[in-house]
């Protein structure tokens, strides 16, 4: 059987993450130190210290994440993963861990990324909600149908587990969505407090610019597949990372599809690398026989 490395996304962040890995691990300690370093400030005290409205700022969020999902997986003594996976965000984590990246060049892009969808939330103003009990099929044929008889733009973006989707787009797109994903029969059509329409066409702009920096940062020959969110399948090929990486941005997160391929490809055990433990209960909601284990 297989042990699968999983890291988290944005919205795993809170107040005080990593510390306790800073303080205690001398690897985390130099990964952090290195962080501040390539960023120019000490994103490390914002972490630390910084309130929880600090840490919601893309620019912030998403390297913090990204910092404390790394220094986590250091931290194991030996850590020979079989394959990886990253929810969004959480996929520069895992090419680090198959070394696909190096923690550089990896946390470089994620800097950039953050900025160019900070810079796309502020050129319209956007949302995303989540979608509970609903049938993915439903959910997909409500959002085709508000983007085909209207202007406004609503898509299906985070396939987390059974029963929970979450859906991206213009604000007033995501509203009559709602509307209509609770007269279908939604237990839940909740609004997400989100700076802006993650993982859809409102995110052209960003892409773009993630796209060139991308293209001139050296990929390696993984050590072992990372399943990643556009495909949910076993990637190895460093051109074809670098390609669904890009295309991640406006394309949807298939997290409960890639975990039942992980599964299916011999995956047993499960470790989360990083804040929170949000992944590991998706996890199980796919299947809850998988061990599953995390590092924070």
């Amino acid at each position: 059987m297989k042990h699968a490395f999983i890291f988290p996304g944005q919205g795993s962040q809170f107040s005080g993450m990593g510390k306790n890995l800073y303080e205690s691990n001398t690897i985390a300690k130099d990964i952090f130190e290195k962080a501040n370093d390539i960023l120019g400030f000490r994103i490390s005290d914002v972490m630390f210290t910084g309130t929880e409205e600090d840490l919601k700022q893309t620019n912030i969020t998403q390297p913090a994440v990204f910092i404390h999902s790394v220094a986590a997986f250091k931290t194991i003594e030996n850590a020979k993963p079989d394959m990886v996976a990253g929810h969004s965000l959480g996929e520069f984590s895992a090419l680090v861990a198959n070394q696909t990246l190096s923690f550089e060049d990896a946390l470089k892009l994620v800097s950039i990324r953050a900025k160019a969808m900070q810079h796309a939330c502020e050129l319209q103003p956007s949302t995303m909600a989540a979608i509970l009990a609903l049938e993915d099929e439903k959910v997909e044929e409500i959002c085709k149908k508000i983007s085909l008889e209207t202007s406004e733009i609503v898509v299906a973006a985070n396939y987390n587990c059974p029963g929970q989707l979450v859906i991206s787009g213009s604000i007033k797109g995501i509203e009559m969505a709602c509307e209509q994903m609770k007269t279908a029969g939604a237990k839940r059509a909740l609004i997400l407090p989100v700076g802006g329409a993650f993982h859809s066409p409102l995110m052209i702009s960003a892409k773009d610019e993630l796209e060139k920096a991308i293209h001139n940062t050296t990929f390696n020959h993984p050590i072992c597949p990372v399943y990643q969110n556009v495909t949910a399948s076993a990637i190895t090929d460093a051109a074809q990372i670098k390609h669904n990486l890009i295309i991640q941005l406006t394309g949807a997160v298939k997290w409960t599809q890639s975990i039942q391929s992980m599964i299916s490809d011999g995956a047993n055990e499960f470790t989360e690398c990083g804040p929170g433990k949000v992944l590991q209960g998706l996890v199980q909601k796919v299947n809850k026989e998988m061990n599953v284990n995390g590092i924070n």
